[in-house]
């Protein structure tokens, strides 16, 4: 563990200062540190002899900043920052732009890092784009998300505090297979001890993690398929269709509607479930081809009304 005590570990504090706030004051710096501002001296110099570029600015408005050099200075992420950065980059996070958030203060830091010539284009990217957010996408908590993927990792079971989409709250033993991420939202893929099923529970609602004495072993299956297949099953509303094609010509359809299975070579029939029928109707809609809604009357009441629109916004763009 570093000794934050020492002149190196001062230096090093003092070092992520500069990175964050750029001209800042010798007497800002003394007072960050609990230290004197003789001390900050010493510990800039710390730095200069590491071949760490920093400069100074007299005068009222003077401070130090990290000057641009042939070495890249350290880049000193805080726990947040790291674990924002990797989210970030695996689901595409809007926040860049805020240096407030863990994302925007570990970009500044990295554009602060790199040569002038390559950060200026990369600064005007970033304060000039306004990227539409993702309204269905949910932020997990990082600190819970690192704790499941950890859970995961050493194969040891978990209790989760949840709080359903309908405001219910319960502790839920799981095994955590996996952390999935689908369209901006994280899944945790897993088998719920309580009724011995796999269940994916979204991980933006466990308010808590706490890791329990028993181990096991993982099934062996691949994470996102499988998260596939479980968000097509165990909804309220159920809908098996018949489908008039092969079902290698269907392969393409979302796993999330249902499982396919072949009835004979031109035949394929699609069992799942749904909590919106009308979404779901409007998935089968898109199928190139006849189709049928065996079973399921609030998916086939979904149909029938999507055909009526359908038909009634034909017959307005014929008049």
């Amino acid at each position: 563990m570093r000794d934050e005590t020492s002149p190196t570990a001062r230096a090093l504090l003092m070092l992520e200062l500069l990175q964050a706030s750029p001209g800042i004051s010798a007497d800002r710096l003394a007072s960050r540190l609990g230290v004197s501002t003789r001390a900050i001296r010493r510990y800039v110099e710390i730095l200069r002899e590491a071949d760490i570029p920093v400069t100074s600015v007299r005068g009222p408005a003077g401070g130090y900043r990290l000057g641009r050099g042939l070495r890249l200075p350290p880049l000193m992420f805080n726990a947040p920052e790291a674990l924002a950065l990797v989210m970030a980059v695996l689901d595409g996070h809007h926040d860049a732009s805020d240096p407030h958030t863990p994302v925007g203060s570990a970009l500044g830091k990295l554009l602060r890092a790199l040569p002038e010539s390559v950060a200026a284009q990369a600064k005007a990217v970033r304060m000039a784009t306004a990227p539409v957010r993702d309204r269905g996408a949910a932020r997990p908590d990082p600190e819970t998300t690192v704790a499941l993927v950890r859970a995961s990792e050493a194969r040891r079971r978990v209790d989760i505090d949840y709080r359903s989409e309908a405001g219910y709250e319960r502790t839920i033993d799981v095994e955590p297979w996996a952390v999935v991420v689908r369209h901006g939202r994280w899944y945790l893929l897993c088998q719920a001890m309580h009724a011995g099923e796999t269940r994916a529970y979204r991980i933006d609602r466990v308010r808590s993690v706490r890791e329990r004495p028993e181990t096991f072993a993982p099934p062996d299956l691949d994470p996102a398929s499988a998260l596939e297949e479980h968000l097509g099953q165990g909804w309220e509303h159920p809908a098996e269709v018949v489908i008039h094609a092969p079902v290698d010509q269907l392969r393409w359809l979302s796993k999330h509607l249902g499982r396919l299975e072949a009835i004979n070579e031109g035949t394929t029939v699609l069992r799942g479930s749904t909590s919106n029928p009308v979404m779901y109707a409007e998935q089968l809609a898109l199928i190139p081809g006849d189709f049928e809604v065996r079973r399921g009357d609030e998916v086939r009441a979904a149909v029938a009304a999507l055909g009526r629109r359908l038909t009634a916004a034909a017959r307005l763009s014929a008049g």
